[in-house]
């Protein structure tokens, strides 16, 4: 099969999340494209130009002149190139939650014919696309895997919020199951992928550098957030610590802050669960998840302690929370630990005043049972929390702590981001 062809090529997009639908308007603007995803809303929302997710511009959608999006399943039968970009969470005891991959090859399995070749982007550990994956193509398609379909595996680099660094501008990594799969796999994502793209030797390679890049960042940020509950109980601030340090040409720089999110808080999971499977106890990649996963405990005991030290009865303590979402600028509410400190603080019994620029009220609702107010509805508290760092609180920073913290009162800075602002000589002021 060639891409060469791009009038003939129909390429179906299973799952059009954060991933997924950038990887539909890219190809949708040279390939025949088929977007599919079980979201009815999802759907309607993309024919109409509107990404609930705030990632994809109007003119994006406009683009993508040959992409069509659908939430029924036969529509998908005329692809020869399928690419699954569905999620893959962990459970309540933090073990992989293959259910979504699942049903998605099930999906392409019913319709694929064969010389298909199907495509995982999904987050997974080293041999899981093989392992988990195949079976249940060949299941549902009653065709054999390397004698009538190949696969292929391209992890996702996508940055939810992040303008800089786009599908087109990073480094595509691409494998398959054998080296002419690999050369389609490799032309049809140089097509789009102005970076170019990285042959690895076999999809298991691909899968573990995927899974360690995020299990990387995942460590690092709990060694600083380590740091910060070590200088915390000496008295010494962080960020000057971490200033002096950074004058070191070689000194990596990390923050310390809460570790959300649907990759990082996760991924590491995946291959703890897989070094497990096979016989390997980790060790240092755990310690790095307890420590991060533990972070939102030890803000809320801080809260708890400025609050006793002002003199204010925790029943008569009202506290103001910016932000919900695992991270800055973006609507995801997925894995965020801010909910965690919300229920530490809640189980203390401090009243919450909860707001957040970005997030959908009606999914907060749902999946938290938290009612989101808008940031005018807030009135001064003795407690003012900056939880996520958007933009539309840091255009107005100064503005937030002179109207929502009363006096006396703290301010909480998790994200670092309030340090040089003018602060009340009644109001103090910690950050991690």
């Amino acid at each position: 099969m060639s891409t060469t062809d791009k009038t003939s090529l129909q390429i179906g997009i299973i799952g059009l999340g954060y991933v997924g639908i950038q990887l539909a308007i890219a190809f949708g603007k040279n390939y025949d494209v088929i977007g599919f995803d079980s979201s009815e809303f999802k759907i309607s929302s993309y024919r109409t130009g509107i990404d609930p997710a705030g990632q994809v511009s109007r003119s994006q959608f406009k683009s993508a002149v040959r992409l069509n999006f659908t939430s029924s399943k036969d529509d998908l039968s005329g692809s020869s190139i399928f690419i699954v970009a569905v999620p893959t969470p962990v459970d309540q005891d933090n073990h992989p939650d293959f259910s979504a991959l699942i049903e998605a090859s099930r999906t392409v399995g019913a319709v694929m014919n064969k010389e298909s070749i199907v495509i995982y982007e999904s987050t997974v550990y080293p041999g899981a696309t093989e392992e988990i994956c195949v079976p249940v193509l060949e299941e549902a398609s009653e065709l054999l895997w390397k004698k009538d379909f190949h696969i292929g595996y391209s992890p996702e680099r996508i940055n939810p919020g992040d303008s800089e660094h786009t599908l087109q501008s990073i480094t595509k990594v691409v494998s398959a199951d054998n080296d002419s799969t690999l050369e389609v796999v490799a032309d049809l994502y140089r097509s789009i992928v102005s970076a170019g793209v990285h042959k690895a030797s076999s999809i298991a390679i691909a899968e573990a550098a995927k899974v360690i890049e995020n299990t990387q960042r995942d460590l690092n940020i709990a060694l600083i957030n380590e740091l910060s509950l070590i200088f915390d109980r000496l008295g010494i601030d962080t960020t000057e610590v971490l200033e002096v340090a950074g004058t070191k040409w070689n000194f990596v720089p990390f923050r310390p802050g809460l570790v959300g999110g649907h990759c990082i808080g996760v991924d590491p999971y995946y291959l703890t669960y897989k070094a497990e499977m096979i016989g390997y106890k980790p060790e240092v990649i755990l310690a790095g998840r307890r420590i991060n996963d533990n972070m939102g405990a030890f803000v809320a005991d801080k809260i708890r302690e400025h609050v006793h030290s002002l003199g204010i009865e925790r029943s008569d303590c009202d506290i103001n929370v910016l932000g919900v979402t695992f991270k800055a600028n973006c609507p995801d509410i997925r894995n965020s630990q801010v909910f965690k400190l919300i229920g530490h603080l809640a189980t203390y019994g401090f009243s919450l005043n909860i707001t957040d620029a970005m997030a959908d009220t009606d999914a907060v609702l749902n999946t938290e049972g938290l009612a989101l107010k808008s940031i005018s509805e807030l009135k001064a508290a003795p407690v003012l929390v900056l939880a996520v760092a958007h933009d539309e609180y840091m255009m107005k920073k100064q503005h937030l702590i002179d109207t929502l913290v009363s006096t006396p009162g703290v301010v909480i800075d998790i994200t670092n981001q309030l340090r040089s602002c003018e602060f009340p000589s009644h109001t103090r002021y910690w950050s991690l």
